[in-house]
């Protein structure tokens, strides 16, 4: 059983906003918790939306965007139930670092978390065992943080169910990005908040809109417009703007390790493709040069598979490990 607590009625009708107390004591506050932010908004029959932001302390399109749709929600408007966490990992927003300053954890690496673990692992638990648990979509909205910068897209794992996958195809054509598609997850990664949704049986798309640690006024436009799409496509609220349909998405998919490059030596990183560029296999990404020994002769590094690319390395210094690109299959 969760030791997560909130301040509010989840299950009651209206808005209320308030917060979910994480136990945490420490040297200053023996008994104290930590407040991340919660707001509901019910009214009427309809399907319950998980709406996610913070997942990662430093992506802010998101957090941005449904900082926003609370502040304007008219209950009344309502068909069903909204519940919005805009920093879900509360320490790691406050920081404005991907992980969490407590414990160093990363809230979509932490599913399907411990209730008597870590503050970050607290924190996914109940994400998954109580709020989604209660929900039938659940949108989580990214940017690439520090270390990497995308194209605006959509995408989901690819569920086996046709059903659901129809569903979550149509999520990602309501949202309305550049770029939508399904993705397999690289070693079917079980520990992010889509995995947990799939466990619980809920539909889910993800949103990546921009990164390098910084605001787009655009993409946050973009986000606004598309939640609105997407949960008036669910009924969940009026569309207001019916007459004007949603952009088209290019479609895209991502099948496996070939789709990423990354960094096999520490060095200074010198991009050679830009986003949206169209490569091809063995076309060189970048290079790798070495400050400590400049008189050696730079490292070149090439895209295993032809696409399009979908997100590449922000800092200019990378080390062995790192993700440098990101490329599209066909869908």
């Amino acid at each position: 059983m969760t030791r997560i607590a909130a301040t509010i009625d989840l299950d009651g009708p209206g808005l209320s906003h308030g917060f979910l107390k994480l136990p945490h004591s420490t040297h200053e506050s023996a008994y104290g918790w930590i407040p991340i932010p919660i707001v509901v908004a019910a009214n009427g029959s309809g399907p319950t939306v998980l709406l996610v932001g913070g997942n990662h302390g430093d992506e802010y399109e998101g957090q941005i965007a449904l900082m926003r749709l609370v502040r304007s929600l008219d209950p009344a408007r309502l068909k069903g139930r909204l519940i919005v966490l805009p920093a879900a990992n509360f320490p790691a927003v406050m920081a404005g670092r991907r992980v969490s300053p407590i414990d160093g954890g990363n809230l979509n690496r932490a599913f399907p978390g411990n209730e008597n673990g870590t503050p970050t692992e607290m924190i996914a638990d109940y994400i998954e065992s109580v709020l989604l648990k209660q929900s039938q979509v659940c949108l989580d909205l990214h940017s690439g943080g520090s270390s990497l910068e995308y194209v605006a897209h959509a995408h989901a794992r690819r569920p086996s169910d046709p059903e659901r996958r129809a569903r979550t195809l149509a999520l990602i054509k309501a949202f309305g990005a550049p770029y939508g598609g399904l993705v397999r997850p690289l070693q079917g990664e079980p520990r992010t908040l889509s995995a947990a949704a799939e466990r619980q049986g809920v539909d889910y798309m993800n949103v990546e809109l921009g990164g390098g640690g910084t605001v787009s006024h655009d993409l946050v436009r973009l986000a606004e417009a598309g939640i609105r799409r997407v949960l008036a496509r669910l009924g969940v609220l009026p569309d207001d703007n019916a007459e004007t349909p949603a952009p088209e998405v290019r479609p895209f998919a991502i099948e496996g390790a070939a789709n990423y490059v990354y960094c096999l030596e520490d060095g200074l990183f010198e991009p050679f493709a830009h986003l949206q560029e169209t490569v091809e296999a063995g076309q060189p990404a970048g290079a790798i040069h070495f400050p400590g020994t400049p008189w050696r002769a730079e490292a070149v590094v090439t895209f295993e598979r032809a696409g399009i690319v979908l997100c590449r390395r922000f800092p200019g210094w990378a080390h062995r490990g790192d993700c440098l690109y990101q490329v599209t299959s066909p869908a």
